[in-house]
């Protein structure tokens, strides 16, 4: 029983991990498409994972810089590996670079967000009477 109960366990660590997991692609979506799905994923599991392959690790990196750099984050892991894979047109496997930055909330990631939501009220009712 015991062994089931430790397999449960597991089981919700690596479901919580693919729920807060962005995996991000440089040519999809603008960058701050990726620095504000990341602020919300924080918002709702206090951590969150960046992931790249390639040409899109630079994309990563940069969102990862600015969460910090505005004191949202801060850095929790920074993996790094190569994988292989399958090109369409191609027999061989090709080799990827692939990263993943774990980030986790920083101390005043709460209270950034809230005098943000602050100004964005302020500015809309600053709209609606002019």
């Amino acid at each position: 029983m015991e062994e089931v109960t430790e397999a449960v366990s597991n089981l919700n660590i690596s479901e919580t991990h693919k729920k807060n997991r962005i995996q991000v692609s440089n040519t999809k979506k603008p960058l701050f498409f990726y620095v504000n799905l990341a602020k919300r994923y924080m918002q709702q599991h206090n951590e969150v994972e960046l992931s790249a392959l390639g040409m899109a690790i630079a994309t990563v990196v940069t969102v990862a810089e600015i969460l910090k750099n505005n004191g949202l984050a801060v850095e929790k892991k920074i993996m790094t590996s190569t994988v292989e894979v399958k090109d369409d047109g191609k027999t061989r496997p090709i080799q990827k670079a692939k990263i993943e930055i774990v980030l986790g909330k920083s101390e005043k990631f709460d209270e950034i967000m809230a005098a943000a939501a602050e100004e964005r009220e302020a500015a809309a009712e600053a709209d609606e009477h002019n």
